[in-house]
């Protein structure tokens, strides 16, 4: 089966509400490519290695957390972006990127992805910190060590712990990717710990001070399930094929 480039973008925007969001860059479609979709292909960035996989995998759609356009960014199509750019307008593949969108929606997202491999249950419309990116659930009691081990066998990335290793945690919030600037409205949340993709010099001494776990599990690690989410969720709603694939990433 197949369906049209716009049929696919009304999909997700209606899924996704991008108007509703002050972004840094633009969501939605970011290249346009040929009409008829039959695969659409979902990714964390739009990387060359990426955009080349999907070649290989014959998409004819892709969608990303992390697109090609930012505010501010230098407009000129030299470098990396030219590579990016030429491989996707030679194959005539569409580019569709959602980012602050991708990490606030309350079931697919990354931030409820995320919660959904921890097995943390999400509290229903607990929010916190700019545009209510952050969400709040509950785990099982456990001390703040024991969350890190689980998060990072989980992950399959190392984890870095700013707390007392033996302090019980139970409430925990959660903001993925480069999150850090929201850990003092989760500790005013009232949250025992708190997991994001990075950490910050001054987060580690507001953990200190506020006796609130701080765990930092890599930007990417903890941003790779709300693509596949959304993909496969838009992918059967019309009828086409979906293929999730991870470029691995340190950061």
């Amino acid at each position: 089966m197949s369906t049209t480039r716009d049929a696919l973008e009304r999909a997700f925007d209606s899924l996704l509400q991008p108007s509703a969001f002050k972004d840094y860059g633009p969501n939605g479609l970011q290249v346009e490519g040929r009409t008829e979709v039959r695969r659409l292909v979902s990714g964390v960035t739009a990387s060359r290695a990426l955009i080349d996989a999907a070649i290989a995998a014959g998409a004819d759609a892709i969608m990303v957390h992390h697109g090609l356009f930012w505010r501010g960014q230098d407009g000129r199509v030299t470098g990396w972006m030219k590579q990016r750019l030429a491989r996707l307008l030679a194959h005539d593949i569409s580019l569709f990127a959602y980012h602050l969108p991708l990490d606030a929606h309350p079931a697919l997202g990354n931030n409820a992805q995320l919660a959904r491999v921890l097995g943390i249950e999400l509290e229903d419309g607990v929010r916190f910190g700019d545009q209510s990116l952050g969400f709040v659930g509950q785990h099982t009691p456990v001390p703040a060590q024991a969350l890190a081990d689980h998060v990072q066998a989980t992950l399959g990335r190392a984890v870095t712990l700013v707390a007392e290793p033996d302090r019980q945690v139970r409430r925990i919030g959660l903001c993925t990717g480069g999150a850090q600037g929201y850990f003092e409205a989760a500790i005013t949340a009232g949250v025992d710990a708190f997991i994001t993709g990075e950490i910050s010099e001054p987060q580690a001494h507001y953990a200190r001070e506020c006796g609130v776990a701080y765990l930092a599990c890599g930007h990417h690690a903890s941003e790779r399930y709300g693509a596949p989410a959304v993909g496969a969720h838009v992918a059967a709603e019309l009828g086409i094929e979906h293929l999730f694939i991870d470029i691995p990433n340190p950061a």
